[in-house]
This record gives structure tokens, sequence and C-alpha cells, in this order.
């Protein structure tokens, strides 16, 4: 088969494709891409290319001229002019919608000559399962604009599933329990849509097995088994350290140094399996030194690797993954601890100041928890001079001072929904 008949299915298959709407807003993607290459990347199956295809469409609707294509069939692997026969395909004006492009031979440098002479005429939209494009090699530097996609946040879970939010205890009922749902399935679209909790896990399992397979072993050339351990081990420990990793696989009899660990690290954290967050410090050493601490790319594959329910656990999960969406590259995400053993989970900061401090909980009834919680919260934020010190959990809201800091105790389902509910005294 011919490139062109490939290039002409896949288009068509985009056009008759219909989707539920993400939390994008596609008219900025296509104002930035008169500018810029515009770079999607995201956990793989998290909708990067039904992304693209509402893209497709709303190019469409706006009378412009686009195409959707996607570089990993396998009838175009090989093809060391794949981009080039894309070119002479499309033509040299409109949007080319590209979909998995670091699939294809020479992307970065085919990109940066084609943005180049094509300016103004010639709108690139294009997708990566790699956190790599988001912050490209020389040749893009400057080029690219990166929109990150994570797995649903809750919103979008609601709307997938048509759930409305209602101000009635009935209304209440229903987003707590499509909050849990949301965290042990997790947040992948197909998942979401499927009924069947049994073959939720199954997909799980196989969209594991893929990220792991081609966006950490292949991209790495690092063998499978040593992959494998390597990632169920970093996606189960709630810290992470390259030395107690190397330890671990070692005593499992793979043999291997600590630079491999480290190069695992980066290509989970790049394919987003992982993100890895630093403890809070000015001193460059210590962030290095220091665990991390480690979040499966979409809270499902907890359930999906240990087949229980951790609600504390993943409650952190879904914060830290919201927390991410909410960034948009503007903030930086660390935890903090001080050297008598407090410690805060999430710090949101930008540059040198400290927007929020987020202690998340599930159950902060019991007195102990709570003092742990809220003394360790109230030194976090007072230390760090925290705009904001939260505590996220299970709970009803309500707002406390302790040791001079005011902090806002507010329920999980409320803060991810972005809604403010009524808080007692």
């Amino acid at each position: 088969m011919y490139a062109a008949e490939v290039f002409e299915e896949w288009d068509a298959y985009a056009t008759r494709r219909r989707f539920k709407p993400r939390e994008v807003d596609l008219d900025a993607v296509i104002a930035a891409s008169e500018n810029k290459i515009v770079s999607i990347t995201g956990i793989r199956r998290s909708g990067k290319s039904s992304l693209l295809m509402l893209l497709r469409r709303r190019l469409e609707e706006m009378g412009e001229r686009a195409a959707y294509l996607n570089l990993e069939d396998t009838r175009l692997t090989g093809r060391s002019s794949l981009l080039d026969d894309a070119l002479k395909w499309f033509g040299d004006e409109g949007t080319l919608l590209l979909d998995e492009v670091t699939a294809a031979p020479d992307h970065e440098g085919w990109l940066a000559r084609t943005h180049e002479f094509l300016k103004g005429k010639l709108r690139l939209v294009v997708t990566s399962s790699r956190r790599t494009h988001a912050a490209p090699s020389k040749p893009l530097r400057g080029r690219v604009l990166p929109v990150e996609l994570y797995p649903l946040s809750l919103r979008e879970h609601l709307a997938f599933k048509d759930i409305h939010i209602e101000p009635t205890t009935s209304g209440r009922g229903r987003l707590e329990k499509a909050l849990l749902e949301h965290l042990q399935f997790g947040g992948f679209p197909e998942v979401a849509l499927m009924a069947d909790e049994t073959g939720k896990v199954a997909i799980l399992g196989s969209y594991l097995r893929d990220i792991v397979g081609l966006d950490v072993a292949e991209a790495s050339a690092i063998p499978l088994p040593t992959v494998k351990a390597f990632t169920d081990y970093a996606l189960q420990a709630p810290t992470f350290s390259a030395s107690k990793a190397l330890t671990y696989l070692k005593t499992l009899g793979h043999r291997l140094g600590k630079d491999t660990v480290l190069t695992l690290e980066h290509y989970t954290e790049s394919s987003y399996l992982v993100h890895y967050t630093h403890i809070y410090s000015h001193n460059i050493k210590d962030r290095a030194q220091y665990p991390r601490k480690a979040y499966p790319g979409d809270t499902g594959f907890n359930y999906a690797l240990q087949g229980r329910v951790d609600l504390g656990r993943l409650y952190e999960n879904a914060a830290l993954l919201e927390l991410k969406r909410r960034s948009r590259g503007v903030t930086e995400i660390n935890y903090w601890k001080n050297g008598r053993g407090a410690e805060t989970d999430l710090i949101v900061r930008q540059g040198n100041t400290v927007k929020e401090a987020i202690q998340v909980t599930y159950d902060l009834t019991e007195p102990k928890t709570y003092r742990r919680e809220t003394e360790a919260l109230a030194k976090c934020a007072a230390d760090l001079q925290a705009e904001k010190a939260i505590i996220l959990t299970g709970g009803k809201p309500y707002q406390v001072r302790v040791n001079g800091v005011d902090i806002e105790i507010t329920p999980l389902l409320d803060w991810l929904l972005g809604t403010n509910p009524p808080r007692r005294p």
C-alpha cells in the first residue's frame, strides 16, 4: 500500500469519529500553531489522538484545511522519507496534525526545517508519548509550544459519564460514588467509558505493558525483565531512591549498576509512567540526594497492580495529578520535610514563592492524625511563608488556626471539582 493511501485512510477516519470534549482550549491551540509547533505530550492512551481529531473537526468547522495522520501505523514503518511523503501528499498550506511524530525518522530536524521554511503557511500540531518533546533538544528549541495532556480529571470523568453536579443529598452521593470509581480505576478515557470492572482492570494491565515495553524498555534499550522489575518497584514504593532501587533489583538477580537505575528513572518519568517530586530545598545537592516521592501516572495503576484500594495513597496521587494539570508549566511541585521528620505532601511554588502548602489525608478524625498533620503543615507554611495552607481530606470542610497559621480543610471532591462548599466554624 502506498503511503498516500494510508494517509487518506487515517484522515477520513478522523473526520468520521466523534469524541467527548476535553478541558483543552482548541481555539487557543490553533492560534498558537500560527507561530509555534504545538507539541501535545502525555502518557500513552490519555487521549492525545482524540484531541488531534477534535482539532481536525474544529478546523473543518472554521473552513480551514487540515489533515490527521497516525505515524505509528505499522504500514508506514521503515520509511526514511515518511515526513517528506506526508508533506508531498498534503501540500504546504493548512494544518498538518501528526500523531506520535517521534515514530518518524529525523522528526526533530524535519520539524525544525519545515517550520522555518513554511512558517505562516503550514501549521504543525504533533503528539508524543515522551515528555522530552515538552522540553525539546537544540533543533526545536524556541520553536515548540508544549501542551501536556493527562488522564481525565474528575470534571472530565463526570462529563464522560453524563453525571451532573447537583446541590442535593442524592446528587452529592452520586459525586462521591463517581470520585471513588475515578480513584480506583483512574482517568484513561477508554477505562472510564467501560462498565465492566474486570474489563477496566484488563485494559489498565494492557496499557501498563505497552508503556513499559514501548516507552521505557524499547526507548532505553534496557532488557524488558529488568525494566518490568524496576517499574513494579517505582509504581508501588511511596518514596524512591536510586540506591534502594538498585539493592532491590540486585536481590531479584538483576545485574546492573546505579547508572542504569538512573536511566530507568529518567525513562519512566519521560513516558509519564511515574511522576517524581523532589524535596523542597534551595540546596541542589539536597534535591539530588534526598529520596523522591513517586506517583503513578494514573491512579488506576495502583489497583491494577495491587488489587486493593488504599484511599490515603489514592487521594495524594489524585491531588498530585490535578496539580500537574493546573500547573501548565508555570509552577513546580515539591514535598517538604524538616530535620525532625515533620512532612508536608505537596508544595506548589512559582519561582521562590510558595503558592500553596498542601497536606493530603483521607481521614483526619483521629486526634493523633489531626495533630500530626495540622502541626506539620503549620510549621511548613510558616517556614516557607506559604500564601495558602490546605488539607485535602474525605471529611467535612472547615477552617482552623494552628500555631498562628490559618488552615483550610477541604474535601478532595470539592477541590478536584473547583467548587467551594459551605464551611462550618
